[in-house]
């Protein structure tokens, strides 16, 4: 690869992109500037509503009958004031020695009298008290009841006071009591003295509070920095017309992405760096704050040079990722506006798996060190609290490292495909469209398939999981209802072909049974893997044996109908049927049954079972592409479920016949016996279905 090529197409990137005033903002100017104002502003805010709370007035209504005990303890409490009370209460409120007592406190306390109050539950809602407590003797002692509002900020305050009025109440009176016993009051409440040491060292304080944070703060504002030039290197290219010109030159397709991406991951680097600089002046300002506050000791910023180095590395692979993920996202928008729009699902999902740092006692293992978002979070959480795994580290680098390299390799795919670079038609959304606009015939839209199948995933994942919780295995049905009908309206509203759109058209019987033999080849292959995927996710394994056990009626008739032939209708319809026929009217076939496969495989939603199910959707898949033909994959999708349910139904019988399909762990030599025979069924399938007609 020509590198004085690179390097001029680099500088002409670089100039294009900082042009763009939204990229120097969002390079400069939020990490620098508008981070540390928000922190510094929510501190203020914090402190302000704490000092508010501290210094309003409360109004506390007190009906108990124990002799005003409360009602004095109430009044050693803040600046306290009586309402509706004559001149002579008053005196003796003041009489108290209240005034002297409470010259720290500077809340205000109103107490208002009992007989004042008709109705405490509409005064508490009409704001005119905020607590009202009612005393009354109770099986040989006093029962006190607050009454309060959580949703009022003040009655809530209010009744925080009042309960520690409650403790000091009891304490006094426990004390009382005890030395009218002639007891050591002492001994009696305080037998043992204890208190808690914390050992940790001031830098391991200050890490654990930024690894909670920073993480999360990195990852988007890393999403935010590349965000703008991808979509200005890509679909801003695009709209400016400048695209063409470009591919005119004497450079090659690779040579232009490669310039591209290092493009948006420089300009990501730097804002990675930049963050990383805002946000380690934030926490040495925070760390100097809590110290003239608290206890805690200075810290040896030379302990954190490490953790530093690390992260920074960390941020810089996760760079070159995301860098890759976003212009794959934006590269097939049309515009600046429908990358925009584009961009948002993937800063959601960015954002939502960036909060797991925030979870406590989650550990970072070598599977979860593949995951992207992820493991740069944990990554960096452990870093701070100098917990340091090598292995670890090097997992998260090179797996993020790889996951750029695949997402590079799919984006030359892209700008290989001049049905992408150029189309204006194809890839629209007509789903709002009129529909009288709308022209009869073809496939849905891959815009139109990505936004009904959101939609769709969505309704299972709320409406779905309520069904299936409160029915059972009449909810799996409604839930399987969800993926065929929703999917079916947007066919029917965009006037799409059914026929085309779904596969369904006829083969001869080799379809069949080559679909057959390759599903009882994969069988036995996916329960190998099932086995040793089970050792590395156990907690994955039993969640996944408890949710279909869960469902299992006591009618094996009603199983095979919902679990074995719904599955195999409706999701063969939404996967093998909508998603795959629309991805391959656009895309090669070779991506199309890539992601058909991979999107089956995540639907499923466990560790566990991504693999398998996305092995199966491979083979699914290939079946419909070969024959032309859905009903051999529902054939197939029908077999395989069906088997499942056999096995948990009659598990004595299938154990006597297939007793490695029952077993919790698979031998290796028994592991190679069925990958055998599932190589050898699948190679005869195989020879079986290339005798078939090709799809239309």
């Amino acid at each position: 690869m020509n590198r004085k090529i690179i390097r001029t197409l680099v500088k002409k990137e670089m100039l294009d992109v900082l042009r763009d005033k939204k990229t120097v903002i969002m390079m400069l100017v939020v990490p620098i500037i508008l981070y540390p104002l928000i922190f510094v502003g929510v501190m203020q805010l914090m402190a302000f509503i704490s000092s508010s709370m501290e210094t309003q007035n409360y109004r506390i209504a007190v009906d108990a009958q124990d002799g005003d005990a409360f009602l004095q303890k109430l009044l050693e409490r803040g600046e306290t004031q009586r309402a509706d009370t004559n001149d002579e209460q008053a005196e003796a409120a003041e009489g108290s020695g209240v005034g002297e007592a409470e010259s720290e406190s500077l809340y205000e306390i109103t107490i208002i009298e009992a007989a004042a109050v008709s109705d405490y539950e509409a005064a508490l809602n009409e704001e005119t008290i905020d607590v009202y407590v009612l005393g009354r003797m109770q099986d040989g002692r006093m029962q006190y009841d607050a009454y309060y509002l959580n949703s009022v900020a003040n009655s809530e305050y209010a009744a925080g006071i009042v309960m520690e009025a409650f403790d000091d109440l009891r304490a006094d009176m426990t004390r009382q009591r005890i030395q009218a016993a002639g007891l050591n009051v002492h001994e009696i409440l305080e037998p043992i003295g204890y208190e808690k040491e914390n050992l940790a060292s001031s830098e391991q304080s200050l890490g654990s509070i930024m690894g909670a944070v920073l993480p999360f703060m990195l990852i988007i504002s890393l999403l935010m920095g590349t965000m703008y030039p991808a979509i200005d290197t890509t679909a801003g290219e695009r709209e400016r017309g400048t695209l063409e010109t470009i591919l005119t030159l004497p450079v090659t397709n690779r040579q232009l992405i490669v310039s591209k991406f290092i493009t948006v991951a420089v300009i990501g680097m730097i804002s990675a760096l930049l963050n990383i600089l805002s946000m380690g002046g934030i926490a040495v300002y925070m760390y100097e704050i809590m110290e003239l506050q608290t206890d805690m000791g200075s810290f040896d910023m030379t302990k954190f040079v490490p953790a530093i180095l690390v992260c920074m590395l960390s941020i810089f692979a996760f760079s070159l990722f995301i860098s890759a993920v976003t212009m794959c996202v934006t590269s097939f928008a049309k515009s600046y506006k429908e990358a925009n729009n584009y961009i948002t699902p993937l800063m959601l999902v960015v954002m939502f798996v960036g909060y797991i740092g925030f979870i406590p006692n989650l550990e970072l293992t070598q599977a979860m060190a593949m995951l992207p978002v992820a493991n740069i979070c944990l990554l960096i959480k452990n870093m701070l609290v100098f917990k340091v795994n090598y292995g670890i580290i090097a997992v998260v680098l090179v797996s993020n490292i790889a996951y750029a390299v695949v997402a590079i390799l799919f984006l030359s795919k892209i700008y290989d495909s001049e049905a992408i670079l150029f189309s204006e038609q194809k890839g629209g959304l007509q789903l709002f469209e009129k529909r009288s606009n709308l022209h009869k015939g073809g496939v849905p839209t891959v815009s139109d398939v990505w936004f009904v199948v959101a939609v769709t995933i969505l309704l299972v994942l709320y409406v779905g999981s309520l069904l299936q919780m409160k029915y059972g295995l009449a909810g799996v049905l409604g839930t399987q209802l969800i993926l065929l009908l929703v999917p079916l309206a947007l066919v029917l509203y965009t006037k799409k072909d059914i026929r085309l759109t779904y596969g369904f058209a006829g083969t001869n019987a080799a379809g069949f049974l080559g679909g057959a033999l390759l599903i009882s080849g994969l069988y036995p292959v996916n329960i190998v893997l099932a086995g040793w995927l089970t050792r590395l996710f156990p907690e994955s394994a039993g969640h996944v044996e408890t949710a279909f056990s869960g469902i299992l009626g006591d009618n094996v008739w009603a199983a095979f109908l919902v679990i074995a032939l719904a599955p195999a209708v409706c999701e063969e319809m939404l996967f093998r049927g909508l998603i795959l026929h629309s991805l391959k009217a656009r895309y090669k076939a070779v991506w199309a049954i890539a992601v058909t496969a991979a999107l089956f495989g995540a639907y499923h939603m466990s560790l566990v079972k991504f693999i398998p199910t996305g092995l199966l959707g491979l083979a699914l898949c290939y079946v419909v592409w070969r024959t032309g033909s859905i009903y051999p994959a529902m054939l197939m999708h029908f077999l395989n479920n069906a088997c499942s349910v056999i096995a948990a139904y009659f598990p004595e019988q299938v154990g006597r016949i297939f007793p490695v399909f029952l077993q919790d762990t698979v031998t290796f030599s028994d592991g190679m016996l069925l990958l055998g025979a599932g190589l050898v069924l699948a190679g005869v399938s195989g020879v079986l279905l290339k005798r078939c007609r090709k799809s239309v």
